[in-house]
């Protein structure tokens, strides 16, 4: 049940997202989700898209080093310590946020946020077990 991430490896210079993203839109790529890390000479940016396929042909086609990972989305309440509470229930049954970070939409009630695990199958029986939603690609692409 786990959901696709793009991981592109980019330079550290102006213009590059522009460049990403805009390549990306011109091929209907819509980006659901987002966070880049960045150092003086490269960044790495992680993407949650509406269209993986048409993502990495585009990313491939214009030179881009990029990686597919499995990740866990999950569904939480929009509310103080219900991230929290996700992340207690990962911690007590041993299981190591490698790092997290939220999508760009969300629902009135809801907020959906991306997990790296090292064990994405423990991490989603972990999360449903505790009464937790998790987030598919069918999820994303409605978004």
């Amino acid at each position: 049940m786990a959901i696709k991430q793009l991981t592109i490896f980019v330079e550290n210079k102006q213009g590059t997202m522009a460049s990403v993203t805009g390549i990306l839109a011109a091929n209907n790529v819509n980006i659901r989700a987002l966070s880049i890390a960045e150092t003086e000479a490269f960044g790495i940016l992680r993407l949650i898209v509406n269209d993986n396929e048409t993502a990495e042909k585009t990313l491939a086609d214009e030179g881009y080093l990029f990686k597919a990972t499995e990740v866990v989305g999950v569904k939480i309440g929009d509310a103080p310590g219900k991230l929290t509470a996700a992340l207690e229930v990962l911690d007590k049954a041993g299981i190591n946020v490698e790092y997290l970070y939220a999508f760009m939409a969300r629902t009135e009630k809801h907020a959906y946020v991306v997990l790296r695990v090292e064990d994405n199958a423990a991490a989603e029986k972990t999360l449903e077990d505790a009464g937790f939603h998790l987030i598919t690609d069918a999820d994303v692409n409605k978004l």
